[in-house]
């Protein structure tokens, strides 16, 4: 019987972005096997209102309850911003999000000055960000800013080149204009187009600026609340990832090999991570695909883990 300890981590997020989330996750923590749900079928939450997101969020969550999870982890912005509080009171199981991870490396990077955050229009709406860098310094400024265009350029794999710099600079200009000295990616799409946000910052402010990573914070913070609570597995040997979903789209597992980093082989065939390339995939069908990456970042057959993928109705 499996002790609670060596129980499934479960993240969740409106879609299959929180899979950068899980690729941090599954380097900081790689003996924690992990279930991870992307609802790909009501994608995205950004847009929602706070209490569609807030039910939203309920039905994933439980969705994980439901495979024995010990802790959940929110990836997603938007659920972290409008609904964690909500969860942590309906649920009976730690619940943790991306939102106080990321802030708390902004402020440590930031040195007092003013930090600028790109999200989705819910996210920046809400105000998560600065009541998060407010409970942490009373002296530090937060700038948002709504990129949704950046989201859907990281989805279509459209990450290098002129349109997402020139993307990334109209989202930027106003943020490094209030004074941003660091800018956090406050969006798990966002680490995919870094290079290009990277480039336009340092061009706009004259030099490089710290750019916080949410997904690499919360990983850190996860580590540390599972081994302070005696969470953390037993086990020595590499976890396994369990991905649900609730929309099977052809793209998936071009999109899911994006976000994870690492190639995706489904029924044998494997998928590139170029703009344009999709997979053919039977809806409501069990889709087998492996992973691998080594300790230096290259991908590997021989390291490659099976990975279920299951559809699922909410």
């Amino acid at each position: 019987m499996t002790s609670h300890r060596d129980a499934p981590l479960g993240v969740f997020d409106s879609g299959l972005g929180g899979l950068t989330v899980v690729r941090a996750l599954r380097k900081r923590c790689p003996a924690e096997d992990i279930v991870y749900l992307g609802d790909t079928a009501r994608v995205p939450y950004g847009t929602r209102s706070p209490e569609t997101v807030v039910r939203y969020a309920l039905g994933c969550a439980r969705v994980l309850i439901g495979r024995g999870v010990k802790a959940i982890v929110v990836a997603c912005n938007t659920v972290s911003a409008v609904a964690i509080d909500m969860l942590r009171v309906e649920l009976d199981l730690p619940v943790l999000g991306v939102i106080l991870p990321g802030a708390r490396a902004a402020v440590a990077a930031s040195r007092g000055a003013t930090i600028g955050v790109l999200g989705t229009a819910g996210t920046i709406a809400s105000g998560a960000y600065p009541r998060a860098v407010a409970s942490l310094s009373t002296r530090t400024e937060v700038a948002g800013q709504a990129a949704p265009l950046l989201v859907s350029l990281a989805e279509e794999g459209w990450v290098e080149g002129e349109v997402p710099r020139l993307v990334a600079r109209r989202y930027l200009e106003p943020l490094i204009g209030a004074g941003a000295r660091s800018i956090v990616l406050g969006c798990t799409h966002f680490p995919l187009l870094r290079a290009a946000i990277e480039a336009e910052t340092a061009s706009l402010a004259g030099g490089p600026l710290p750019i916080v990573d949410s997904a690499s914070a919360t990983a850190e913070e996860v580590a540390s609340f599972l081994a302070e609570r005696g969470l953390a597995t037993s086990r020595s040997a590499p976890g396994g990832l369990s991905l649900l979903v609730t929309d099977l789209p052809k793209s998936f597992a071009t999109v899911a090999a994006r976000f994870l980093g690492q190639p995706v082989v489904a029924d044998g065939a494997a998928v590139p991570t170029h703009v344009g390339a999709a997979l053919p995939t039977q809806v409501g069908a069990a889709v087998p695909i492996q992973v691998g990456e080594d300790a230096g970042g290259r991908f590997s057959s021989s390291s490659a883990q099976g990975v279920d993928v299951e559809q699922i109705d909410l």
